[in-house]
């Protein structure tokens, strides 16, 4: 019983990929960073990281848009938000304008240019991973995480 116990044991450890796989840190980073991987290789098309790329489809559907919503709504600090939009305006894709102690982010006609090659990275993005994990699971996987982070985010 004991030997056919640890083969079990010893077959289970083969197929797993890290002594951290059960680690939900662990877990979610290395997934984060295979996710991140696929949608820099998508968005390439674009000439933006998919962080840019997502930034500038917000303001494109949004003109005037704050940089606290933008925040809210990408799940960035504001310094990151600040950041992103400086690089966005150095690229002539979108400008700032200043009313009274609030700042709007407007799309430039260039930046507007670049939200089809954007959501069509978006899309390819999405039956990529969908293709490799199946629909249901993509779908289920996304909630679950959403619904992980309303819980945590309430808590820190």
């Amino acid at each position: 019983m004991y030997v056919q116990t640890l083969f079990i044991h010893s077959a289970v450890m083969e197929n797993q990929t890290s002594k951290y796989c059960n680690c939900l840190y662990h877990s979610v980073n290395a997934f984060s960073r295979m996710i991140t991987k696929m949608a820099d290789e998508e968005f390439a098309v674009t000439g933006l990281t998919s962080s840019y790329a997502l930034l500038l489809m917000s303001v494109v559907e949004k003109p005037g848009i704050q940089p606290k919503e933008i925040s809210k709504e990408m799940q960035l600090t504001p310094s990151t938000v600040t950041r992103l939009v400086e690089k966005l305006e150095v690229k002539g894709l979108v400008e700032r304008k200043n009313f009274g102690r609030c700042t709007e982010v407007f799309p430039t006609p260039k930046g507007i240019e670049k939200l089809t090659t954007i959501k069509n990275a978006w899309a390819s993005l999405h039956n990529r991973y969908s293709g490799l994990l199946g629909k249901e699971k993509t779908k289920v996987l996304t909630s679950e995480i959403s619904a992980s982070i309303q819980i945590l985010d309430e808590h820190l």
